[in-house]
């Protein structure tokens, strides 16, 4: 009997780390290795693992209109001003509907990121570092940035990263990072041309691999997930960086 071919996933483009910036003006978005990640951020990356055991103290999020039970996260806002993170006081997270036809237009207020988190030395420079590259991009501005931590479980059989199906953020910079990957298959993630017909997909797995797109220029998604072994999920770090003000606020 012939065993069936499963279709493989696209090996991941990485973007060599020195054209960054390039690589967000030209193709819309970058891709960093791990060890990439910790170079620029000027952190090891043991010290960015050290941030993952937060994610197992996620609180449910209970603004799913889809009725699953799937998702859990943190959120959190800064702003960064010349290199200057300061957390913002707590608020809600809003997009409008244009940019999440699924949740758009709700004020939808979830728990802080822990302080215990924010306070470690790798969650700063991460971000810091980020910003940096947005402004080489963008020019330096105040940058407005949320951080999102998500985990995608499986309890029901099927966890969806992106419910809102392939979307922009309605923000200047997105970066999506994966901390982890345990018992599971699919969250395969999709990159295409806001207005062109050209499109990546790719897997990342290794924890603290991270990609950073430029929303005007694309959309992205990701594939649900699927349990291969008890407690699957898939954690990652969202952050977004927009100019002008939180969404919401203008």
């Amino acid at each position: 009997m012939t065993t069936p071919q499963v279709p493989q996933t696209p090996a991941a483009p990485f973007t060599d780390p020195s054209r960054v910036a390039d690589a967000l003006r030209t193709d819309g978005y970058a891709l960093l290795r791990p060890a990439d990640v910790a170079r620029l951020a000027g952190v090891a990356l043991a010290d960015l693992q050290a941030l993952a055991p937060s994610w197992d103290r996620l609180e449910p999020d209970q603004y799913l209109k889809d009725g699953g039970r799937y998702r859990r996260r943190r959120h959190s806002c800064f702003v960064d001003e010349a290199g200057q993170l300061v957390q913002s006081p707590h608020r809600a997270h809003w997009q409008p509907v244009e940019y999440n036809a699924l949740h758009g237009g709700m004020r939808r207020l979830f728990e802080p990121v822990e302080p215990e988190t924010v306070a470690q030395p790798a969650w700063r420079r991460l971000l810091a570092a980020l910003g940096r590259v947005c402004s080489q991009v963008k020019d330096e501005r105040a940058w407005y940035v949320e951080a999102h931590q998500f985990r995608i479980d499986t309890t029901d059989g099927i966890g969806r990263p992106t419910p809102e199906g392939a979307h922009r953020d309605g923000v200047d910079f997105v970066a999506v990072i994966l901390v982890g990957r345990h018992n599971i298959k699919g969250g395969e993630t999709r990159v295409f041309e806001a207005q062109g017909p050209k499109g990546q997909r790719f897997t990342m797995t290794e924890p603290w691999t991270l990609l950073l797109l430029d929303d005007a220029a694309v959309i992205h998604e990701s594939t649900p997930i699927q349990p291969v072994g008890p407690d699957g999920h898939r954690d990652t770090l969202v952050l977004t960086w927009r100019a002008g003000g939180f969404q919401g606020d203008d």
